[in-house]
């Protein structure tokens, strides 16, 4: 996926988002601002969800492709599409997906990272302010393969959530920056994770036919490595199983949050999915249902990378479509999910497709997370349409709607 001038997004190109330097929107006043309660302890105003109109200028240089649905959405029943009806259909597949990921176990992981407290910044990371420390987690895998996840610990904080973020493919490293330091700044422990073969990540992997040489694969070249008991998908997936079993053991965490972006965006899609520690997601720019994907105008069609396409992994979407993922990672006590999605994203999972399947899934998921006898919400999933900027990023209005909705959801939370 793309790079991204993050100037562009911080320097005020979006400021019709109405965001602060720290991404608030500026309707909020010191008094009001999530995380910080008034004197006595009460916070008579709460406040509202940020909003954001259209870029109208951006909007005018697109064209009809990004605000009219495609006609290969056309007719599509969504909600027969969904194999997911019930909590007790999702409790059902998300074992099947889980024994395609790591298909030797057929269970999530249950090992524990090496851990390296305290170290120096990284230099892999850009520049952070209130952190009080760096630690290194580094996780073992199959072919000789160790995926490093850094964990930040702020030095203030009032509360025991975590948080990830995961970036994608091309993004550089500096488009962590905003989100973790606005996590940072709000209490957060922050775990930051990297595809394979990016970033901090190792570029190679060992030979599967002779483990004594090194081979520099692209995603692409992953299919030669799986077989009857290894899928690929454990490389993308075995360091976040990892890393909680660490967080929970460690921090015993009230709540852990999940935000990526692209094929991070995957991941955050794909992983709450899998295992229902993760409380809350935030997936944008991440993926799209496979029927919708042909239309959105670019790339069209938009394929998706080698672990987010059906041809890939038809053993592993062959037992769910993204809709069914959407649903998995929402459905539980306490757990919810935004998707956000660019209309005008410069790379891809662009347009106004998503409409087509909206609706169906917020209900479905509303209704399968209603408890009967209580009448209390178990789930929630909703879709965030950004039409503020034109890149492929979490905008600062992206990335206000986040912080609203976990300081909203997690206010109870110790």
């Amino acid at each position: 996926m793309k790079n991204v001038n993050r100037r562009a997004i911080l320097g005020g190109a979006l400021a019709v988002t109405a965001g602060s330097a720290t991404g608030w929107p500026l309707n909020a006043s010191a008094t009001e601002v999530p995380g910080q309660v008034p004197a006595g302890g009460v916070q008579p105003h709460p406040v509202p969800r940020p909003v954001a109109p259209v870029n109208a200028e951006i909007a005018a240089a697109h064209a009809a492709t990004y605000r009219t649905l495609p006609e290969v959405v056309v007719g599509v029943d969504v909600e027969d599409l969904m194999k997911i009806h019930t909590a007790a259909d999702a409790d059902a597949l998300r074992p099947q997906l889980v024994a395609q990921v790591w298909k030797d176990t057929g269970v999530l992981p249950k090992g524990l990272p090496t851990v390296q407290r305290d170290i120096a910044a990284p230099d892999a990371l850009p520049e952070f302010t209130g952190v009080r420390r760096y630690d290194k987690l580094d996780v073992a895998m199959e072919f000789g393969y160790v995926s490093t996840v850094f964990l930040l610990v702020p030095e203030q904080s009032t509360h025991r959530r975590i948080a990830y973020y995961h970036n994608g493919h091309g993004e550089g490293p500096e488009t962590m920056q905003p989100v973790t330091q606005a996590l940072l700044d709000h209490g957060y422990t922050v775990l930051l994770f990297a595809m394979p073969f990016y970033h901090w990540n190792p570029k190679t992997l060992q030979d599967p036919a002779d483990p004594t040489k090194q081979l520099q694969p692209s995603h692409n070249d992953l299919p030669q490595w799986a077989s009857d008991n290894y899928s690929p998908l454990a490389l993308f997936l075995t360091p976040l199983a990892v890393a909680t079993n660490y967080v929970q053991a460690t921090y015993h965490p009230s709540s852990v949050q999940m935000i990526g972006l692209s094929g991070g965006g995957w991941a955050t899609t794909v992983y709450p999915a899998l295992d229902t520690r993760i409380t809350r997601s935030y997936p944008t720019a991440g993926s799209l249902p496979f029927f919708v994907r042909p239309g959105s105008p670019k790339p069209s069609p938009t394929r998706g990378d080698w672990e987010q396409r059906l041809d890939m992994q038809p053993g592993f979407y062959g037992l769910a479509d993204f809709p069914d993922f959407y649903a998995l990672a929402s459905v539980g006590r306490n757990r919810r999910q935004i998707q956000i999605l660019n209309r005008f994203d410069d790379c891809c999972f662009n347009g106004v497709g998503h409409r087509s399947y909206e609706a169906a899934v917020r209900q479905r998921i509303a209704v399968i997370g209603t408890d009967a006898v209580s009448n209390e919400s178990n789930g929630h999933w909703e879709l965030l349409e950004d039409a503020t900027h034109q890149l492929h990023a979490i905008s600062p209005y992206a990335l206000s709607v986040i912080l609203w909705d976990l300081d909203v959801h997690c206010a109870h939370l110790p």
